[in-house]
C-alpha cells in the first residue's frame, strides 16, 4: 500500500500527470483570488486548487452553499491564470452547472480561461461544503454521465478531470468508494471521496478505489491532517490544503482589525503586517517599472 503505481500515471498526458509523476504525491494549497494566485507561484508551488469554498468567501463574502455560478467561477479563474500563468491551475467546479450540456460548456470555458483541470462533485444542487451538515447526492449513475460528458468535452486539451463523491456522509464508504470506481469507469483521470473520517477510512479508499485519487486537507474538518509524504506512503496522488491560506487570511484581518479598532494605529504591531516596501515586492513591482520605462518616449525613425 505504501507505493505509488506508475501504471495509474501514465494513463494520461496533461500537467498534472507530469507532476504526479515526477513528485508522486503533488501538494496543492488553496487560493480564491489572483492576489493568492500570484503569492502561491512565487513560493514554489507547481499547482493550485482553487476552492469554491474560498471563492464564494472572498468574492460574495458568503458560505459555500451553493450561491456561485459557474459564470463567476470561470471570471476568477481567468484572473488567477493571468496572474499566475506557470501554475498548473485546478479548479473546484462544485456539480458543474446543470447536466451534461452545461458540463461540457463549463469545462470548454474553464478550459478557455487557462485552467488545467476541474473537480465536479455528486451532490444535489444547491450543493454544501464537503464538511457541512445535510448533503445529499444524486444517483450515482446521473453523475457518471455528467464525467462522461466532460471527458468528451476536454477532447485532447491539456485538463485533468477528478470525480469527487460525497457519498461517505449520507450512504457510508462503500457506497463513496463504489461510486469513485464508477466514475472512473466514466472518463475520470482521478477520484476523490470526500471526508473520510479517520487513517483507517483513509486505507481503505487507497485499498479499494482504483486509479489516481485525492485527499483534501481541511483544519478543523472531518479528516486527519497528514503530510504529502504520509499520504504518499498510504497511496494517494495528490492533496489539496484546500482552506488553510482563506484560514490564515481570515485569522490576520480579524488581529489587525482588533488592533485598529482598539488602538486606531498599527504603529505597535507592525509584527502583524508587511510593510510597504515588502508587499511591493510580492507583487513585483519593479518589473512593472521596468516595463513602463520601455514605452516613455516614442522617437520617429529620420
Amino acid at each position: 500500500m505504501g507505493s505509488i503505481d506508475a501504471s495509474n500515471v501514465a494513463e494520461g498526458n496533461t500537467t498534472m500527470h507530469r507532476l504526479i509523476a515526477e513528485e508522486g504525491a503533488v501538494l496543492m494549497p488553496g487560493i480564491q483570488d489572483a492576489f493568492s494566485a500570484a503569492i502561491c507561484a512565487k513560493t514554489g508551488f507547481k499547482a493550485c486548487f482553487v476552492s469554491g469554498f474560498g471563492v464564494s468567501a472572498a468574492l460574495l463574502g458568503m458560505p459555500d452553499f451553493g450561491l456561485l455560478t459557474t459564470t463567476e467561477v470561470t471570471q476568477v479563474t481567468r484572473r488567477i491564470t493571468a496572474a499566475a500563468p506557470n501554475l498548473c491551475v485546478i479548479v473546484d467546479g462544485d456539480t458543474g452547472g446543470g447536466g451534461p450540456l452545461n458540463v461540457q460548456r463549463f469545462v470548454k470555458e474553464l478550459i478557455g480561461a487557462g485552467a488545467k483541470g476541474v473537480f465536479l462533485e455528486d451532490q444535489v444542487w444547491p450543493k454544501k461544503c464537503g464538511h457541512m451538515r445535510g448533503k445529499t447526492v444524486v444517483p450515482a449513475e446521473e453523475h457518471a454521465l455528467k464525467i462522461a460528458a466532460a471527458r468528451d468535452a476536454i477532447g485532447d486539451a491539456d485538463f485533468f478531470l477528478v470525480a469527487r463523491t460525497d457519498a461517505r456522509a449520507p450512504h457510508g464508504l462503500q457506497e463513496a468508494i463504489r461510486r469513485a470506481n464508477l466514475y472512473r469507469e466514466a472518463g475520470a483521470d482521478a477520484t476523490f471521496v470526500e471526508a473520510p473520517a479517520n487513517i483507517e477510512e483513509l486505507k481503505e479508499v487507497v485499498r479499494d478505489v482504483k486509479g489516481l485519487r485525492i485527499a483534501n486537507m481541511i483544519e478543523g474538518g472531518k479528516t486527519p491532517l497528514h503530510t504529502p509524504t504520509e499520504f504518499k506512503e498510504m497511496g494517494f496522488h495528490l492533496i489539496a490544503h484546500s482552506l488553510s491560506t482563506l484560514y490564515a487570511t481570515t485569522k490576520a484581518l480579524v488581529d489587525i482589525m482588533k488592533v485598529l479598532k482598539d488602538k486606531g494605529t498599527t504603529r505597535d504591531d507592525m509584527d502583524k503586517i508587511v510593510t510597504f516596501s515588502e508587499f511591493n515586492d510580492m507583487i513585483s513591482l519593479e518589473s512593472w517599472y521596468e516595463t513602463e520605462s520601455k514605452f516613455k518616449n516614442f522617437i520617429p525613425k529620420a
